[in-house]
């Protein structure tokens, strides 16, 4: 896993339909960009140096873009059906 600031850690649910977890990366302590961030978490407001588990990925603020779109797009047509 590699990130640099600015990027996001998703950290998905551990059972099926659970929350998913989403963090502003602030700082990447190793110079090739692994692990661990300092981590700014939505849900709590809480800063924490982070270590990610398997159920974790990194996405760009594009990416998370873009995979928000394609979720509120999906949501919208759902609601007109």
């Amino acid at each position: 896993m590699h990130a640099k600031p600015g990027d996001w850690l998703v950290v998905e649910g551990r059972v099926v339909g659970g929350p998913v977890r989403r963090g502003l990366i602030e700082e990447v302590h190793s110079a090739d960009g692994s692990p661990p961030y300092l981590v700014h978490w939505t849900d709590t407001g809480h800063r924490a140096l982070t270590f990610p588990g398997p159920d974790a990925y990194v996405l760009s603020n594009a990416e998370l873009r873009a995979q928000e779109e394609i979720a509120a797009a999906r949501f919208s047509s759902m609601q007109h059906e």
